[in-house]
């Protein structure tokens, strides 16, 4: 399937070379990828690494760990 967006020159570029250092096209690093991130994500679906922007969830407290 093809992607209808867009992405920064040196980001695709950075893919491509990891691509290659891997023996893969890109579109097969990128699934990889995906496939990876999907291992680590947390109880609210995102990866362990995203950064929390979501409000709460219905019935959920706003609360800080710090």
């Amino acid at each position: 399937m093809r992607l209808g967006w867009a992405i920064e020159e040196r980001k695709k570029q950075r893919l491509e070379a990891l691509a290659a250092h891997a023996g893969v096209s890109g579109a097969v690093f990128l699934e990889r990828l995906i496939d990876h991130v999907d291992t680590e994500l947390n109880d609210r679906g995102l990866p362990t690494w995203w950064p929390e922007q979501q409000p709460p969830r219905d019935g959920e407290l706003p609360i800080d760990s710090a």
